[in-house]
């Protein structure tokens, strides 16, 4: 079984990855570790130098590299990759694959983005917390299409790490 994790930047998918797959003893993969290390460079560096275009193509194919190297593995993805091309019809096709979407509301999302913003290309031109908040609003409300469309979704709201990764494994068994 492959599990593949989506959803929001800073839901949680590389922390509760990393968690399930020890509990269920699968490898950890993060994509976006996969692809910087395939293109040797960050992945802000990718955004900026080649673009995002350059970037979904290199993570499209990453993606497939990392699921057919391994039977039992958990990957986090990056908050966009479902949203492009066809990757989340492609996932959902595959019978070994199950997408996980970990699902956390705007405002809980903005308090968590917001303490590491600078951290975060994509949002650390953002000053306040209304404006993230907004920011996120509309790019959530963009990608929910795509998020919901996972086979299994979680509503992460007022949960620790380890509840969500219980919660995973009871459904996954």
């Amino acid at each position: 079984m492959k599990l593949v994790l989506i959803g929001y930047m800073g839901s949680g998918k590389s922390t509760i990855g990393k968690l399930l797959a020890n509990a269920l003893d699968y490898d950890f993969e993060d994509l976006d570790n996969v692809i910087a290390s395939n293109e040797g460079s960050t992945i802000a560096e990718i955004f900026k130098i080649k673009g995002e275009i350059y970037f979904r193509k290199k993570e499209a194919i990453a993606i497939n590299e990392v699921l057919s190297e391994n039977d039992k593995l958990v990957l986090a993805t990056g908050g966009g990759t479902p949203c492009y091309g066809s990757i989340i019809d492609d996932l959902n096709i595959d019978p070994e694959v199950i997408t996980i979407y970990l699902k956390l509301g705007v405002d809980h999302l903005t308090k968590r983005l917001f303490q590491e913003k600078d951290m975060r290309p994509l949002i650390a031109h953002l000053e306040t917390e209304e404006l993230l908040n907004d920011f996120i609003r509309k790019h959530l409300f963009e990608r929910s299409y795509y998020y919901s469309k996972a086979k299994l979704i979680l509503n992460c709201e007022d949960l620790s790490p380890k509840e969500i990764v219980e919660q995973l494994v009871l459904k996954l068994v």
